[in-house]
């Protein structure tokens, strides 16, 4: 254990009576400057103390802290479901346990149905807390706009016209559908292939747009407990009300939108619920102002048909595979930034992609760029695309299961 060091003595005066004058004032001056030395020593150990008392008083003041929280109580979060005269109804989030419990008298005129609450393990309620969005349905909030507009989608231009209609005008244009006297399109389905374009349908409105562009995929909204994916979809719709004018896009729409059936486990049940929660508000959009919802699915035939009737996707819109005009034009967008030799025929070279998909072509055009590269050419050639044709069959050889019957849309 360390000491304190030691205080220094004060210095003493002793003087000879047989000094003369000169020695006694020189000894004078020489105890006045060891009392000057011996003082500021004293106010240096007095300014180190003083600087450790309050470190000292730091730490204590955080140590009180630290023993408060051990010794408070954790709080849970709760909805406030129904105001009875007997007290209130909780429903406490994670487990969807309802418990009555009565009201802190300083809360007695504050609390409404709805309200989130924090409560104590004996389930008391000991604050209100502010109604937030939840940070998952604002993180789903896209801040800057995507890069792809309609003239870099190809082969599908009736689609595009058609997204454009529904989407895009009633957020531009609403006085146009006001003088004709009719209601814009609420909601707008996507259907078909994979890599046909219809996410990027979906970017080029983001783009195009002025409007606040949600996405989310519908497998994000089904959640592990109950309730957290039909209150993550209310929270959803919530935040486009707030940001309006707003797009809601959801993409594989079919992961929370499927047939219902008589499955009783807990999974189906709560994917179930947050469809309904879904249906429930897409049928609120008439009162919701300015915003649009846009989905997305490869697997049309797996929709539950509660979904697809007028008044929540009031347009179903195809995307196919393109046609060779189609591909053509694909191709041309995709390689419309490479050095592309002047022996490549689009028009033939798209013939012979029949059944091939948007996606399908942008990956040829990069992969015949990547010969190119291979062989130190900045020129990509007609046999850069044969070969990498070459390549993507072989692969999809290796990949294709023996007897695999492809879906029908």
């Amino acid at each position: 254990m360390s000491r304190s060091p030691s205080i220094p003595d004060r210095p003493r005066l002793d003087l000879d009576p047989e000094m003369s004058d000169a020695e006694r004032l020189s000894a004078i001056r020489q105890h006045y400057e060891r009392l000057v030395a011996v003082n500021d020593e004293l106010d240096e150990r007095l300014s180190e103390a003083t600087d450790r008392r309050n470190e000292l008083q730091e730490e204590l003041e955080r140590l009180k802290r630290r023993n408060e929280t051990l010794k408070t109580s954790s709080l849970y979060l709760a909805t406030v479901e129904e105001l009875t005269d007997d007290g209130v109804v909780i429903k406490q989030h994670g487990n969807n346990q309802e418990v009555l419990t009565d009201i802190s008298p300083h809360l007695d005129d504050e609390l409404e149905a709805g309200d989130r609450v924090a409560i104590n393990d004996s389930f008391a309620i000991q604050q209100l807390l502010d109604d937030e969005t939840d940070s998952r349905a604002q993180a789903m909030e896209i801040d800057a706009s995507p890069t792809v507009s309609y003239g870099d989608i190809g082969g599908i231009d009736d689609q595009v016209r058609e997204v454009r209609e529904a989407v895009e005008e009633p957020l531009t244009n609403p006085e146009l559908f006001e003088t004709v006297g009719v209601d814009p399109p609420s909601g707008v389905l996507l259907y078909g292939p994979p890599g046909t374009g219809k996410t990027m349908l979906a970017k080029a409105v983001a783009n195009e747009t002025d409007a606040t562009f949600i996405k989310m995929a519908g497998s994000e909204l089904v959640r592990k407990f109950i309730g957290e994916g039909s209150r993550l979809v209310r929270d959803l719709f919530e935040l486009a009300a707030e940001r309006e004018p707003a797009v809601i896009f959801i993409d594989e729409i079919d992961a929370v939108a499927s047939k219902r059936t008589d499955s009783k486990t807990s999974g189906d049940a709560e994917v179930q619920r947050t469809m309904m929660q879904l249906l429930s508000e897409m049928d609120g959009f008439d009162d919701r102002g300015e915003v649009r919802i846009m989905a997305a699915t490869n697997r049309f035939d797996m929709l539950d048909e509660a979904i697809l009737r007028p008044g929540r996707f009031d347009r179903l819109i195809k995307v196919p595979k393109p046609s060779i005009e189609g591909r053509e034009r694909i191709l041309e967008i995709h390689t419309r930034d490479m050095n592309v030799s002047d022996d490549v025929d689009f028009a033939d070279l798209a013939a012979e992609l029949e059944e091939y998909s948007g996606a399908d072509i942008a990956a040829l055009a990069t992969e015949a760029g990547m010969f190119a590269i291979r062989d130190g050419r900045a020129e990509v050639r007609r046999r850069d695309f044969d070969d990498a044709y070459e390549k993507i069959e072989d692969a999809e050889e290796q990949t294709t299961i023996p007897g695999h019957t492809p879906y029908q849309y």
